[in-house]
């Protein structure tokens, strides 16, 4: 990964719609401390409007990321397909951040001395919130020798009632 990618200069940016596409790997992960990200393969597709002041960023993620199985501490890959609309607008020191717009769009303040946007941290933070909360396997995919330790059979289903709280109201009209 270059040091320019994921970079828009928002100084020469022409009036009308820009166009960028980017790939993010292992490498794009292993910048950011603390991931639960193993490896990826993600596209990332921007589309920027600039009209006036007014700087739009509406970008597509989609790919795979791969992460531990939360049941078995496997590698498991879990596809991603995500959206994002930002406003871009330039603002004093205490304004930087992010605020949410009423039509759906996060708004993103930048200093007006900066001549880049850099959307690194915000296509990392989209990438792990479209990880599901819970991140295990399929039913029976996961390593046999594992779930034997922690005692899950994998082999024998579920009975249906087994999880329902209310099973046992199932048969109070029947009297």
């Amino acid at each position: 990964m270059e040091k320019a990618d994921f970079l828009i200069p928002v100084n020469g940016l022409a009036s009308g719609k820009t166009f960028y596409r980017w790939t993010a790997g292992r490498e794009f992960f292993e910048e950011f401390e603390n991931s639960d990200i193993l490896d990826a393969a993600l596209s990332v597709d921007a589309e920027v409007d600039k009209s006036g002041n007014y700087i739009g960023v509406d970008f597509h993620i989609s790919g795979d990321l791969t992460v531990e199985c939360d049941r078995c501490l496997g590698d498991l890959s879990i596809p991603v397909d995500s959206v994002g609309k930002l406003s871009v607008k330039f603002g004093d020191e205490e304004e930087y951040g992010y605020s949410a717009d009423e039509d759906g769009r996060e708004t993103v303040f930048i200093p007006r001395t900066d001549t880049d946007l850099d959307l690194r941290q915000i296509i990392y933070d989209y990438a792990c919130l479209a990880l599901p909360m819970l991140k295990v396997h399929a039913e029976g995919e996961c390593d046999p020798e594992v779930t034997g330790r922690l005692g899950i059979r994998q082999d024998q289903p579920e009975p249906e009632d087994a999880g329902n709280p209310f099973s046992a109201l199932k048969d109070i009209f029947k009297s």
